[in-house]
């Protein structure tokens, strides 16, 4: 791609071509092996069951373990965002493979206008919804941003809150987002929680009041995949803001 002409040759070869071959790969071999368990799923049906759209609301270092899965039919489509990076762009390729849609922006670069293309996809697409790593492509981990809340505003949307855990698996501690990966014939857990309705009158203290909401519930729902796996992170789900 033309925005990365100045990345050297062979490491863009790698990311956009060998890394989302090998990595779709790996993700369907897990698949395979992985024993699924969820709780809450009676909060995903009610939602896609709704006329309303989805916003489906999860953390960054989730998002691997839920790719797969989020793709099944039965799961609802979804629109979901990846960044404008090198490594976003790689990203982007293995989640079109599973068979999300994806709109490329992030927090950092482009982030409004691929929130507002998020909107208009899922607007012209009935039965559609959108999923989110609430936490943004940099973090800080745990940290719910902004666009969910606007998106789930525009699109006439719900939010559902969603998490994983899973064991055995390793936290990739060196990662910012602390990213869980399941072993092999592991047994994953995704929980799902009640869907938050906006308020019918959304100003800005009512829209933070949302995302501290959802960032709050985000924690909880954590705590409850973890207990219910046996396996979780020593590190808090919220890290602390730089200073």
């Amino acid at each position: 791609m033309r925005e990365f002409d100045d990345i050297d040759p062979t490491r863009r070869w790698l990311m956009l071509r060998l890394v989302p071959s090998l990595a779709h790969g790996l993700i369907r071999l897990l698949d395979a092996t992985w024993r699924y368990r969820e709780t809450g799923r009676e909060h995903l049906d009610s939602g896609l069951a709704d006329p309303r759209p989805v916003i489906l609301a999860f953390l960054h270092g989730r998002t691997f373990v839920l790719l797969r899965r989020m793709a099944r039919r039965d799961h609802g489509r979804w629109v979901s965002m990846c960044s404008q990076s090198l490594d976003g762009e790689a990203m982007a390729r293995i989640e079109e493979r599973v068979g999300l849609e994806v709109v490329r922006g992030s927090s950092g670069r482009g982030g409004l206008e691929a929130i507002q293309e998020m909107i208009r996809r899922v607007r012209r697409n009935p039965g559609w919804g959108a999923a989110l790593a609430v936490d943004g492509s940099r973090g800080p981990r745990g940290h719910v941003q902004g666009g969910v809340v606007r998106l789930a505003r525009w699109t006439g949307g719900t939010i559902l809150p969603m998490t994983a855990a899973a064991r055995p698996a390793t936290i990739f501690e060196t990662a910012w987002d602390r990213t869980l990966f399941p072993w092999p014939f592991a047994r994953v857990d995704f929980v799902y929680g009640e869907r938050i309705e906006l308020p019918s009158k959304l100003d800005a203290r009512r829209a933070e009041e949302v995302r501290l909401e959802l960032e709050t519930r985000l924690v909880a729902l954590q705590a409850v995949a973890d207990r219910l796996s046996g396996y979780g992170d020593r590190e808090p789900v919220l890290a602390p803001r730089p200073q």
